[in-house]
């Protein structure tokens, strides 16, 4: 019986790579479903960017590097509202918009609003990942990667 590992079936179909945006979405969506207070995803430029516009924004609290056996991770300290009838309560609604088999661009005019103004939008423009108000402010369009709320 011949056993193959994912990373192996992944080299030999030549399947393309993940979707890293993706993945630390879904991640920090399942950490606060299942009401952990702290969340650990792998780093590359692109998911510290976006954890930067979070971290920025106020959706999480925290956000520190780690490295352990030549590898790089974030670790998020996420932010939870407590309310009388619950004991937590989601903060925000993370979806991807953009994903690698149906890619979505927008100039700056046509980027959505997300509940009038309240929520983001989450770009990556040729000047970097930004979010839809700073993107408007300086008059560029991009890849609409997610949208939070």
């Amino acid at each position: 019986m011949l056993i193959i590992s994912n990373n192996e079936l992944i080299k030999i179909l030549g399947i393309m790579g993940r979707d890293t945006i993706a993945e630390i979405l879904t991640s920090i969506r399942n950490a606060y479903m299942d009401q952990k207070r702290v969340v650990r995803i792998t780093s590359t430029n692109s998911t510290e960017n976006v954890v930067k516009i979070l971290l920025r924004e106020g959706f999480i609290e925290n956000m520190r590097k780690q490295r352990e056996k030549h590898k790089n991770f974030l670790v998020l300290t996420l932010r939870h509202r407590r309310t009388r009838k619950k004991p937590y309560r989601n903060l925000f609604n993370l979806n991807r918009i953009s994903r690698p088999g149906l890619r979505i661009y927008s100039n700056y005019q046509q980027i959505p609003r997300i509940l009038g103004g309240m929520g983001i939008v989450i770009l990556s423009t040729s000047r970097g990942i930004m979010t839809d108000r700073e993107a408007r402010l300086e008059g560029i369009g991009g890849e609409i990667l997610c949208s939070i709320w």
